[in-house]
């Protein structure tokens, strides 16, 4: 047969099939989540709402920045992002996360009895809860001993805190998770948070924070709103 009588294909029909191919795999990848409008790929309310919470706040930074002199030097502020899940165990034994500060700042503390700098720093940590500590503010030293109470209790028994409650996580859940984030190196380690649970500075180390630089630092960020 002559290469001019041979039966002409219809082009048509590849085109159909291969809309049909295109079809399908978009259907796939709707179904996924890998296509905007999916329900699949869009991120959580709650991430939302995180995201509209801890936006950065260059007037804050600068405060903070201001008042980074003296025995608060080390300290950063630092791009926002939500710390409000960190998670431990309250006075009680209730398990609580930082969410449940929610309407005053924070600073939370990470310390052991083992850490040499964090017993030193602590009676400071006590002044600053003592001067500072109410309806916007809140001292949270959550202590990561392993095993019992008993070692951390005497401690601050022994050096005198009267008004920092005992905060704990033998498990050492929220040091990891600190880590996993850039924000705990060692111990102490510290992240000063806002009203909506939003890191706003954070230190690995000890620092004064009974100084005057320290409560203009917190009332920065307490003041915030």
């Amino acid at each position: 047969m002559d290469e001019k009588d041979r039966p002409t294909r219809p082009m048509g029909r590849y085109v159909f099939i291969g809309f049909l191919i295109l079809l399908a795999f978009t259907a796939l990848l709707y179904v996924l989540g890998m296509v905007p409008g999916n329900g699949g790929g869009e991120a959580p309310v709650d991430d939302d709402r995180a995201a509209a919470r801890c936006i950065d706040k260059p007037d804050l930074a600068k405060a903070i920045d201001d008042a980074r002199v003296g025995e608060v030097a080390g300290v950063l502020a630092s791009e926002t992002q939500d710390l409000s899940d960190l998670s431990f165990n309250g006075p009680e034994e209730e398990g609580m996360t930082l969410a449940g500060f929610s309407g005053r700042a924070v600073l939370l503390n990470l310390w052991a009895t083992w850490c040499v700098p964090c017993r030193e720093e602590m009676p400071a940590l006590d002044r600053l809860q003592s001067a500072r500590g109410g309806e916007d503010f809140e001292v949270v030293a959550v202590n990561i001993d392993k095993g019992s109470l008993d070692k951390p209790r005497d401690f601050l028994d022994e050096i005198g805190v009267s008004s920092l409650a005992l905060y704990h996580d033998s498990s050492n859940e929220i040091f990891e998770e600190m880590r996993k984030r850039g924000l705990a190196l060692g111990l102490p380690a510290t992240v000063l948070v806002d009203e909506d649970g939003c890191l706003r500075a954070q230190i690995n180390g000890p620092a004064e924070w009974s100084s005057e630089e320290a409560i203009r630092m917190i009332d920065a960020v307490a003041t915030a709103g």
